[in-house]
């Protein structure tokens, strides 16, 4: 037995010291401008990946809130639009948001092509990829708050535009180097430029199909149409929550200097703050207000949190975090009564979470960027949410008056897993 252990020991020293010896000769070899590619570019794919997979808490999250005979659709919807984005973004999308000129408005209506160069400082691939993902992001929101109600293809040849044509044009305006960038604007990884946006889509969507066949009765009173799995909802929410460090920290862009590290590392924290702030608040509200705590509530508060945080993520304290997260709270639970009272069917309550929150998180940035000022923040949130609304409203009409929005009532009452997709998630429980 002894025998074999030192042998183990052996084996470990040896191998271990080839691997330090071969790395630290690796090093010595990149130049600094190398070095820092490679981790520039490591940083674009990981966190990248993390976006990703919010792909996967949207499916859970959304799954969780509608009914049993819709789950199966939502599923499919949301790694449909998947798909789409990753096309339109690689088609058009890309180049629509890049090739903008220096504060113009638009790109150019080409393919993305590829071009390695180190001066850029990282892999032009990792760039496309962590890009197209927040595109993918913006799309999802979508999804949800018209749940139950749209025809999945109808929601898919949105997804098109939206993910192809309006979110690069808008995304552009700040990221590419466009006019909002050039006037001062600021959102670090997307409060408005994301979540706004996909929520104004939401909100024109929401408008043009209408609610939910027996959501509210004639007197305008909300009536409640129970989740299908709360444990679902709750593990996409921390699907999400996970994701979301990936969202704010590969905002960053850079991760080849010390600096950058540290930057990274309280990206990573102050979103956590932000998260927790937004779900306490949430819990407490719910309790003063309803006398129970409502778990979507608190899911929602912690998303609103983060949405909130999404604009600024690394200039505020951690105590400010809090502060910003838990307001994010306050709007999910204020802002769903909200939507309630105006008689719009948000199934999951994106809009006040993503909407509502991510024009606050923007508009925050003034109160720690010193760099950005509430004016410029105010103009630039209100651009892109009514380029975004309008654009979404004029798409869901043309969409409306041609091939149709929704099913019919009686499809609609059986459940779009029977009628369109032709496998139900839970054949046992209507």
């Amino acid at each position: 037995m002894i025998t074999s252990k030192f042998k183990n020991f052996l084996l470990f020293l040896v191998f271990g010291s080839a691997t330090l010896f071969f790395t630290c000769n690796a090093s010595a070899s990149n130049s600094p401008e190398e070095t820092a590619f490679v981790f520039n570019t490591l940083l674009f794919l990981i966190m990248g990946f993390l976006v990703m997979w919010m792909a996967a808490g949207f499916a859970m999250l959304e799954s969780g809130m509608v009914r049993t005979k819709n789950v199966s659709t939502i599923c499919l919807k949301n790694i449909g639009l998947y798909s789409i984005s990753g096309i339109m973004f690689f088609l058009v999308g890309y180049n629509l948001a890049y090739g903008i000129p220096e504060g113009g408005y638009i790109g150019s209506f080409a393919m993305f092509v590829p071009a390695e160069d180190i001066a850029t400082g990282y892999a032009a691939n990792s760039d496309w990829f962590f890009q197209m993902v927040f595109c993918a992001t913006t799309v999802s929101i979508v999804s949800g708050t018209i749940a139950e109600r749209v025809k999945i293809w109808t929601f898919f040849l949105f997804a098109v535009i939206l993910s192809g044509i309006i979110y690069p044009i808008e995304m552009g305006w700040q990221w590419g180097g466009g006019w909002l960038s050039s006037m001062g604007f600021s959102d670090f990884a997307g409060s408005t430029l994301v979540h706004a946006a996909g929520g104004a889509a939401a909100l024109a969507g929401a408008i043009v199909i209408g609610p939910r066949f027996g959501r509210f009765s004639k007197d305008g009173k909300p009536n409640p149409m129970p989740a299908s799995s709360i444990p679902l909802a709750t593990l996409g929410t921390f699907i999400l929550w996970l994701g979301w460090f990936g969202f704010n920290g590969g905002s960053q862009l850079a991760i080849g200097t010390m600096d950058d590290a540290v930057a990274v590392s309280n990206i990573f924290v102050n979103t956590n703050l932000a998260a927790c702030g937004g779900l306490v608040v949430a819990m407490i509200l719910s309790q003063i207000m309803f006398g129970k705590v409502d778990v979507t509530f608190a899911l929602n508060g912690a998303l609103a949190g983060l949405v909130s945080i999404t604009a600024e993520p690394l200039a505020p304290s951690m105590m400010m975090s809090i502060m910003v997260g838990g307001v994010g709270g306050i709007i999910a639970v204020i802002g769903t009564k909200l939507v309630e009272a105006l008689t719009i069917d948000d199934v999951v309550g994106a809009l006040p979470v993503h909407l509502l929150s991510g024009i606050w998180g923007t508009i925050a940035v003034a109160l720690s960027n010193p760099d950005t000022t509430f004016r410029g923040q105010i103009i630039g949130t209100l651009s892109v949410v009514m380029f975004v609304f309008v654009a979404s409203v004029i798409v869901w009409l043309v969409l409306k008056y041609t091939i149709g929005v929704r099913p019919s009532q009686e499809e609609e009452v059986l459940g779009s897993d029977a009628s369109e997709v032709g496998i139900e998630a839970y054949p046992y429980f209507k």
